[in-house]
C-alpha cells in the first residue's frame, strides 16, 4: 500500500466515530472559552487513538496538544470548535474539529516511516477572541513547519480571501437626570451611541468594499424615565490589509469621538480579544491541497476568481504570519444558506457535513505526505 492509501485505511477505520463526535458537537455547542466538553471529548479521542495528549495546553484551559512522532519537521493541524452565541455551530466548527482529529489519525501511523512529526492543536475562541493570538504568544507554534485546517464554507476555494478585523467594546459615559422633569440635568450616553451609529453608517459611502462594521447594542440605558448615563456596544472594525484596517480605524475612531463630543458624553474604546490579520496561504501548500482534493472529487478553487468583499476574517491569518499555512474553504452544499445562519448549523450534521470531514482529513493528510515524499520543506513560505 501507498502512503496515502494507508492514511486512508486509518481515517476509514475511525471514520464512524468521528462522524459521532461531530454530531454531539453540533448538540453540545460550547462558546469561546468554555468549549470544555467540547476539548475533553477531542482530547480523549486523540489519546485513545495513539496520540500523547497534552491537556489542558498552552496556559488555555480549553487547548489541547496531541502529539505524534519522534523526529523531522512539525506540522500542525488546527481543531477549532468553540461555537456561536445563539446559533450554535453556524460556522461549522464541529466539522473543523473532527476533521483536524481525522487527519491526525491519518498520519499518526505514518509519522516514523515519513519522518515528521504530527500536533493536532486544539485552538479555542477563534470565534470572539482570537485564541490562536494566544497559542502563538505561548509558543505553541515555535519550530512548527507547516500548519493547516479546513473550513466549512458555501463554495470550494484553496487559498480564501480574508479581512483583518478589530473586535472593539465602545462605552459611552454621560450623567442620569428624570427624562421628564428635567433631562437638561442629564447627559444622554443613548444620543452618543445613536449619533456614533450614524455618523460612521454615513462613512460607510466613503469605504472600499472590503472595509466592514458591525454593531451590536448591548447595554442601551436602564429605564425610559432616566436620561441614560452609559451605554456599551461591540464593533467589529474589518479591512482587506492591517494598513488600511489602521486607516479605516482612525477614521471610526474619530465618529466616535466626535459623537461623544456633540453629546457632552466621554467615550471608552478598548479591544476584545486579539485583532486577526489577514491570510497568507502558502502557495506550494495550496497547490498539494488543490491536487489532492481534485483526486478525493472535489475540485478547488482559487481566490483570483472570488469577490474580495465576500470575506470573513480568522484568527490562522495570524498563524499564517508566523509559519506558513493553509486555510482551504470546502463547499457544505447548503442550498442557499450561508455561515452564521442556523440552516448553516443544522447542515454540517448531514451528509454533505460528514462528507466534509472526509475530504478534509484526507485532503490534510495526504497534502503532508506529499510534503514528506517530494521534500517540500524547504519551498514554503517562498
Amino acid at each position: 500500500m501507498t502512503a496515502k492509501e494507508r492514511a486512508a485505511a486509518a481515517f476509514e477505520a475511525v471514520e464512524a466515530e468521528l462522524v459521532e463526535i461531530s454530531h454531539w458537537l453540533y448538540h453540545h455547542p460550547e462558546i469561546a472559552f468554555e468549549e470544555r466538553e467540547s476539548s475533553a471529548r477531542l482530547a480523549a479521542f486523540l489519546s485513545e487513538h495513539g496520540f500523547e495528549v497534552e491537556y489542558p495546553a498552552h496556559g488555555l484551559e480549553t487547548s489541547f496538544a496531541a502529539r505524534a512522532g519522534a523526529a523531522g519537521p512539525e506540522v500542525v493541524i488546527c481543531a477549532e470548535y468553540d461555537a456561536l452565541p445563539g446559533v450554535g455551530h453556524a460556522c461549522g466548527h464541529n466539522v473543523i474539529a473532527t476533521a483536524a482529529a481525522g487527519a491526525g489519525v491519518a498520519l499518526a501511523g505514518l509519522a516514523g516511516d515519513l519522518g515528521i512529526r504530527v500536533t493536532v492543536l486544539g485552538t479555542p475562541a477563534e470565534e470572539k477572541y482570537s485564541g490562536k493570538v494566544d497559542l502563538i504568544e505561548a509558543g505553541a507554534f515555535e519550530g512548527a513547519t507547516a500548519a493547516m485546517m479546513i473550513h466549512p464554507a458555501t463554495e470550494d476555494v484553496v487559498d480564501p480571501n480574508t479581512l483583518a478585523v478589530n473586535h472593539l467594546i465602545v462605552e459611552f459615559h454621560g450623567k442620569d437626570a428624570h427624562a421628564a422633569a428635567s433631562p437638561w440635568e442629564g447627559r444622554n450616553a443613548l444620543d452618543a451611541f445613536v449619533q456614533a451609529y450614524t455618523t460612521t453608517a454615513m462613512l460607510r459611502q466613503a469605504m472600499y468594499p472590503t472595509d466592514k462594521l458591525h454593531c451590536i447594542v448591548t447595554h442601551g440605558g436602564d429605564a425610559p424615565n432616566i436620561i441614560p448615563s452609559y451605554t456599551r456596544s461591540e464593533w467589529y472594525v474589518r479591512a482587506a490589509t492591517d494598513t488600511r484596517l489602521d486607516e479605516l480605524m482612525a477614521q471610526v475612531r474619530a465618529c466616535w469621538e466626535a459623537a461623544a463630543s456633540a453629546t457632552g458624553c466621554t467615550v471608552e474604546v478598548s479591544q476584545s480579544g486579539h485583532p486577526m490579520i489577514d491570510l497568507i496561504s502558502d502557495p506550494v501548500m495550496a497547490g498539494l491541497y488543490a491536487a489532492n482534493s481534485e483526486a478525493l472529487g472535489r475540485p478547488m478553487g482559487r481566490r483570483e476568481d472570488r469577490d474580495p468583499a465576500a470575506a470573513g476574517s480568522t484568527d490562522m491569518g495570524n498563524v499564517s504570519h508566523v509559519v506558513p499555512s493553509i486555510h482551504p474553504m470546502l463547499d457544505l452544499h447548503t442550498g442557499g444558506a450561508v455561515n452564521h445562519q442556523p440552516e448553516f448549523a443544522a447542515h454540517t450534521i448531514t451528509p454533505d457535513g460528514d462528507r466534509c470531514i472526509r475530504d478534509g482529513a484526507l485532503g490534510m493528510a495526504w497534502t503532508v505526505i506529499d510534503l514528506a515524499e517530494g521534500d517540500h520543506w524547504e519551498a514554503l513560505g517562498g
